[in-house]
């Protein structure tokens, strides 16, 4: 019986180790994966969502709320996506006026 107890945690530790390498691989988010993943509740995330203080993507087709991983991590470095597009305008910018012979 003891070992049947002991074999059972160490079942449950090693499933809970590959949902964690699963989740690590995940691209998208729904709203419970963020909750897991940034470790606000629900309940702040539709409160951020209402605000729109949190990047989600954007398709008309579905109806429920999602959430680039990638978009995600930058908006929690303090990143925005309109500071990312300014810096991707100014680089662009600066190809366009370099003169031909200079280098970086």
């Amino acid at each position: 019986m003891e070992n049947e107890t002991i074999l059972s945690k160490e079942v449950l530790s090693e499933l809970k180790q590959i949902k964690s390498l699963l989740f690590q691989n995940k691209t998208v988010f729904n709203v419970e994966d963020l909750a897991q993943y940034t470790g606000l509740s629900k309940s702040k995330i539709y409160k951020l969502l209402s605000k729109n203080l949190i990047p989600t993507g954007n398709n008309a087709n579905i109806r429920q709320k999602y959430f680039y991983k990638k978009d995600i991590d930058q908006w929690l470095m303090g990143i925005s996506r309109e500071d990312l597009e300014t810096e991707e305008e100014f680089n662009q910018s600066l190809a366009r006026n370099r003169k031909p012979n200079q280098s970086l």
